[in-house]
């Protein structure tokens, strides 16, 4: 049975609070399994003493995930797909974000080839406190010949550290594919009922990842993964079929789901990562709006409903920014809030004679004042408590957000107002005005209430700002 809890994972540690994990306690270390950012081994007790070599065994094999965690790529950029645990994130979390991978032909000419791979690479979206990025390159043959499908993945090599897919039924072509990329240990796609033997044999030649491909017949997807274990082949992904149109939409739904729950309820069989191609709606649709449309309907149906990896056309911002949105939505931890440092941050070039403003460490609510002040090229301070990850209202009233912690927060940040600002003031947000007499007590120094909505921040300071107690 799985474990999903410290208290679980605890059961067989030491209990020693040795610090070697590099936590303080055994139940500090568990707590850090269970979110996987660290391993069973780190416990060095338990890799160097005989007597737990049974637990620490044991362990690893509960704390591993239910889907099969494949990683396609090496180095920084290589990407890890599957890996989950539940069917439903509130649960515990969902792990290793659905890789989007872009694709290119083996027909561009160089220009053009260069051109893509570089927004590929180069695409970030900024969005809470991080930068949304596109994760992988799809080499597809068009050509049908292996001399020119190598040389194009030999080019897209030599362009970007992007992991890459090699898309392709014919063996030949991705064997000569292979000879030139088996050491950036691409994902091949796919192997089909017609090319197994020789796909097969070519994944376990070069020891690289292969995807499954049975559209629309589960059993014969399940009894390919089986084969391909047998063969000692591990590092596969199943690709269902994706069917953009009509009811064949509703059947690609359902496959995901019968896949992911057969998997999560304990089926070894067919617990892998499932591939989705949202780029098969371009060859359903003639016109581009229609294609790209429906392409991101799917990509972000299947983000959902349990695509680990997919396979995509369209590049452009309006097809792009709902998927990530919608990816990075999902996949952020629904057990803890998303949070930035505490401090005091400076906004463009502040001086003595700068706004100083309060709020919370909420990363939503840190990111939305900041860029509601930057986007106006207004210079000043913001001062981030440490409220847990709470927005302001709830903080105020939950007492995340306190006037000791205002202090604390300044204390900690050597940020003296009397000695680094002309006015000795600070600006809270006016969903916190109930804390105005506590801060000016605990503080030292006049309170001014904000607007509610930091929107209307620059507004505000030019009506109020500076203050007139200089």
């Amino acid at each position: 049975m799985k474990i999903n809890s410290p208290l679980d994972a605890y059961k067989y540690l030491p209990g020693t609070n040795c610090g070697r994990c590099g936590e303080d306690t055994c139940m500090a270390f568990a707590s850090h399994l269970i979110d996987r950012s660290k391993s069973a081994k780190d416990c060095l007790p338990m890799v160097e003493e005989d007597k737990y070599s049974k637990k620490l065994e044991e362990l690893e094999k509960l704390l591993a995930p239910e889907i099969r965690e494949v990683t396609i790529g090496t180095g920084e950029k290589s990407v890890t797909i599957g890996g989950d645990d539940v069917l439903f994130r509130h649960k515990l979390t969902f792990f290793n974000k659905t890789a989007y991978a872009y694709d290119v032909t083996d027909i561009m000419d160089d220009k053009e080839l260069e051109e893509r791979i570089n927004t590929i690479q180069t695409f970030k979206k900024f969005y809470v406190g991080e930068f949304l990025k596109l994760d992988m390159v799809a080499v597809r043959c068009v050509s049908g010949k292996p001399e020119t499908f190598a040389e194009t993945v030999k080019k897209v090599i030599g362009l970007t550290e992007l992991p890459l897919v090699l898309c392709s039924f014919d063996p030949a072509v991705l064997k000569a594919a292979l000879e030139v990329a088996a050491d950036k240990k691409p994902l091949m796609y796919a192997a089909n009922q017609e090319n197994w033997k020789e796909v097969g044999d070519l994944a376990k030649e070069y020891e690289v990842p292969v995807t499954l491909f049975a559209p629309n017949d589960l059993d014969l997807l399940k009894s390919m993964a089986k084969t391909f274990a047998e063969m000692g082949l591990e590092d596969l992904v199943l690709d269902p079929g994706t069917f953009p149109t009509g009811k064949e939409m509703k059947t690609t739904f359902e496959n995901f789901l019968k896949i992911r729950r057969a998997g999560i309820d304990g089926d070894g069989e067919i617990a892998y990562p499932i591939m989705a191609v949202p780029l098969t709606a371009w060859m359903a649709y003639d016109d581009d709006v229609s294609a790209s449309y429906w392409e991101t309907v799917v990509a972000s149906v299947l983000t959902v409903k349990y695509g680990d990896i997919m396979i995509m056309h369209s590049i452009e911002p309006y097809a792009l920014l709902p998927e990530m949105h919608l990816r990075d939505t999902i996949y952020t931890d629904p057990r803890k809030p998303v949070t930035v440092d505490p401090g005091v941050w400076e906004v463009g070039s502040p001086t003595a004679d700068s706004p100083i403003i309060v709020t919370t460490n909420f990363a939503l609510t840190y990111y939305t004042v900041e860029s509601d002040i930057a986007s106006n090229k207004i210079d000043c301070y913001i001062v981030v408590a440490d409220t847990e990850g709470i927005g302001v209202e709830a903080a105020v009233a939950g007492g995340q957000l306190t006037a000791d912690k205002i202090k604390k927060t300044l204390e900690n940040a050597k940020f003296d107002l009397k000695e680094k600002t002309n006015y000795n003031t600070v600006i809270l947000p006016g969903l916190s005005a109930r804390l105005q007499g506590d801060v000016e007590d605990k503080v030292g120094s006049e309170v001014l209430i904000g607007p509610a909505d930091s929107g209307r921040l620059p507004g505000w300071l030019e009506k109020n700002w500076p203050p007139q107690n200089k």
